[in-house]
């Protein structure tokens, strides 16, 4: 059966009863109520959260416990197979969201497979399903070591439960299995007969591959062909069954052959089904053309929209500010030795396990005794060093298959007594067997673990820049580079995803819309940081400077504070605090610190600087909502498939997760849109001399219809024309005079016809009102004549953009066609 065309999708986080403290969920049951509002605003396609059995208790899906079945938290089979009857009635269709990497075993009674290999060890029959280390040397004494107690003594604490239905060992709140007929003795003795170990977990003893440095999800092992076909039956019965179209594909550099698996996938997909892949790609880095994907899910775009809206000249201010305020000018060089420096550390913490398993295998896989004069604290220091100059998640993709040969080269001539331990590597790479694997992986996971979720919580020069597939050394893009890159993605990868927001962004497009306004003013923009910190100064000079940037993101504009902002913007300090891992962490929490910090946001919230952060955030609110529909009006005539995530055709503040997956308030969105299909949107622009300000009484309600308008009306038109987007041409469209540089337009259409859409958006929207406005700048259309879907207006020749832009800065024209 031919899939339904994908114009564009919109993101839904699913989640059960047990997931929210209320009891409130959104089940696919929930998600069938939304279909007609999503059918209304111009949807093709659903795009659903993991829907396999995760843990009850999850919010996000990705903890998956038992692959082979649909989630009865969510409404089992019978609710995916009732929302996609009403999906597919309304023309929508679904894609899944789908987990092959891991497995949740945090509760490991939930995961039938990870209980079977507890309790049987290597004689369970689901042993070659999870990637264990079972050689004698893995530092357990070839049990699986699991890292559990709180210290070396605490297996003096185990207990022996025989309450139950089968005998237990217990280790406070932890319960494992006991192999049946191993249960009598002590439960140190019983412990010993057990095919685990649990370890204290700070021996960087661990005996399964793991999700990034996550205890709770257990690598599993797709390359095996019983396990692909065994945790991708489900996926098989919903194609049979015409229930989906395509699926995104969660962290696949994570397994052993990422080429391998896609291509397997693709085979059961089918050429007509939708499929995308979670691939994080450097600012540089291009996505492998032999991969058999659509693309990826949007992080390149998402980078690319951003910073096309940010003044570059502003560069070297901000930097000198924030080496004032963080010690740090984060510019290329510094951000660049600061990821090295934290992949470093991290190589040699928390994922020190992954780099022990590494080096082992390296030795096994040189069949000579090469390799025997380098000591294994050399090998484990250069392993870690190496890893950490890798400028890619993993570098075993033909098209990057000189990139670890060159790191390699310059690490040999920066230090020559590594030069043994680099051969060893060498060599273990060039066998191609479980070294080459390992090494991938674990590149992957000192990447994530150092760069995004440390480095981004630290660097601060702007943290708008600091995004998943971000970059915070690269300051802005020019309108050239853009539009470059944009053209490029409607000839090779005219199908790929393309995002604003997502379910892992560390803040919302909105929140980031706001905060790239601070480029535009960087020297009010110090002159206020200086104050403020002389009046009430951060804890700690470098997390302030960072967390402000952050709160002046979502500080409402009206100065309204509630508890609930409060609430958010305390746990977000939190998470970010310990993520940086600069003055408190994850496991050595600084108690005492935090709650300073804490205290110094109430201060912000309710001190002698709150009406003064009100006053300034109201200055720059207008060009960030300017931003915010101009940005959103590139993506959704871009070339790809734009993504909506949830509630984003509104404006929202949501900042990282869990905060971006709070519950969205679709009535309020659907008395909305009820407006806009009505045409009653207020006006946006005040004059052509002032862009970057509202009408007066112009509400943030009134921003949100603005948005919606150039949601629907942007979906509804790729509905309308799909060969104009998906595949179509892309040209770039500009403005003549002084305000030239403040336009940013892009044209599509069919191939080997003329284009017939047109999209003009407004960059920059403060510098452009610094300049004094539009002035006498013009665009010159095609022959013909074109309406603004916004406006209803007709345009044809050349146009004075102040004209145009004079209800809306922005527009969506669409030729007319012309009776013969």
């Amino acid at each position: 059966m031919d899939r339904r065309p994908i114009t564009s999708t919109y993101r839904v986080q699913l989640r059960g009863p047990k997931a929210d403290p209320n009891g409130r969920a959104f089940t696919f049951a929930d998600a069938e109520k939304q279909i007609s509002y999503l059918a209304e605003l111009g949807v093709s396609h659903i795009y659903l959260s993991p829907v396999l059995s995760s843990v009850p208790e999850s919010n996000h899906g990705y903890d998956v416990i038992d692959p082979t079945t649909i989630n009865p938290e969510l409404g089992g089979m019978k609710g995916l197979q009732s929302l996609a009857a009403t999906a597919h009635e309304a023309g929508i269709g679904i894609i899944i969201d789908i987990v092959p990497n891991h497995l949740g075993v945090e509760q490991p009674e939930l995961n039938k497979w990870w209980w079977d290999v507890l309790t049987y060890g290597q004689d369970s029959d689901f042993e070659p399903y999870f990637d264990i280390d079972w050689h004698e040397d893995n530092g357990a004494d070839g049990k699986m070591g699991l890292p559990v107690l709180g210290s070396e003594d605490d297996v003096e604490k185990l207990e022996v439960d025989l309450s139950g239905d089968e005998p237990l060992l217990k280790y406070y709140d932890h319960a494992f299995p006991i192999r049946p007929g191993t249960e009598e003795g002590t439960p140190q003795e019983v412990h010993a007969r057990q095919s685990y170990r649990l370890m204290f977990w700070r021996d960087g003893i661990i005996g399964y591959r793991r999700f990034f440095s996550v205890n709770g999800l257990a690598g599993i092992r797709q390359e095996n062909p019983v396990v692909f076909e065994h945790t991708h039956r489900i996926v098989r019965e919903l194609i049979a069954a015409d229930i989906i179209d395509g699926v995104r594909v969660d962290h696949p550099d994570g397994l052993s052959d990422p080429f391998g698996y896609l291509s397997q996938l693709r085979r059961l997909l089918g050429d007509d089904k939708w499929l995308v892949i979670e691939k994080i790609l450097g600012a540089t880095e291009p996505l492998d053309p032999r991969l058999q994907v659509d693309g990826t899910t949007g992080y390149d775009a998402l980078r690319e929209f951003d910073n096309v809206f940010m003044n570059r000249e502003s560069r070297d201010t901000m930097s000198m500010l924030a080496l004032q305020e963080s010690g740090s000018t984060w510019d290329k060089q510094a951000v660049k030795a600061t990821e090295r420096e934290l992949k470093r550390e991290i190589a040699k913490s928390e994922l020190t396990a992954e780099v022990r398993r590494l080096a082992r295998a390296l030795r096994r896989d040189n069949w000579s005794t090469y390799g025997g004069n380098v000591t294994e604290e050399e090998l484990m220091d250069t392993i870690s060093e190496l890893v950490a100059a890798m400028p890619v998640y993993r570098s075993d993709y033909v098209s990057l298959s000189r990139v670890a040969s060159s790191v390699i080269q310059e690490m040999a001539a920066r230090f020559p007594s590594r030069v043994f331990a680099l051969d060893l590597i060498a060599a273990g790479l060039i066998a191609q067997g479980e070294a080459a694997t390992r090494f991938a992986q674990v590149c992957g996971a000192v990447m994530a673990k150092g760069v995004e979720d440390t480095t981004f919580y630290r660097a601060s020069r702007l943290v708008s820049l600091n995004e998943v597939g971000g970059d915070p050394s690269r300051y802005g893009v020019s309108a050239a580079e853009y539009h470059l890159l944009q053209s490029e993605r409607a000839r090779l990868w005219p199908g790929t995803m393309t995002a604003l927001s997502t379910h892992d962004t560390k803040r919302g497009e909105d929140v980031r819309a706001r905060i790239i306004q601070l480029s535009d003013i960087a020297g009010d923009w110090a002159e206020n940081i200086r104050d403020w910190n002389a009046i009430t100064p951060a804890p700690d000079a470098a997390t302030g400077y960072f967390l402000i940037q952050n709160i002046v993101g979502v500080w409402p504009a009206d100065g309204v504070i509630t508890d609930e902002l409060r609430d958010r913007l305390h746990a977000y300090a939190q998470k970010a605090m310990r993520e940086a891992s600069s003055i408190t962490t994850w496991t050595e929490p600084d108690e005492e610190m935090e709650l300073r910090v804490m205290r110094w946001i109430d201060r912000l919230l309710d001190g002698p600087l709150t009406d003064r952060i009100t006053e300034f955030v109201q200055s720059i609110a207008p060009a960030g909502m300017t931003t915010s529909w101009s940005r959103k009006l590139l993506q959704l005539v871009g070339p790809g498939i734009p993504d909506t995530y949830q509630g984003t055709e509104f404006l929202e503040d949501s900042l990282v997760d869990p905060d971006n997956r709070r519950f969205v308030d679709y009535d309020a969105r659907r008395v909305a849109l009820d407006q806009v299909r009505r045409g009653e949107v207020p006006t946006a622009v005040s004059s052509a001399e002032t862009p970057a300000t509202l009408p007066e009484g112009f509400t943030a309600a009134d921003a949100s219809m603005v948005k919606l308008m150039v949601t629907h009306h942007g979906l509804a038109l790729r509905a309308e024309r799909p060969d104009s987007f998906v595949g179509g041409t892309y040209q770039p469209v500009f403005a003549e005079g002084v305000g030239e540089r403040y336009l940013v337009g892009a044209a599509r259409g069919p191939q080997g016809e003329d284009q017939d859409i047109i999209a003009l958006v407004t960059r920059r929207p403060i510098g452009l009102e610094r300049d004094g406005g539009w002035g006498d700048t013009t665009v010159t259309l095609p022959d013909g004549f074109w309406t603004d879907r916004f406006t209803g207006r007709t345009w044809s020749g050349t146009v004075v953009v102040s004209s145009m832009f004079d209800t809306y800065p922005v527009a969506l024209l669409v030729a007319e066609e012309v009776d013969v």
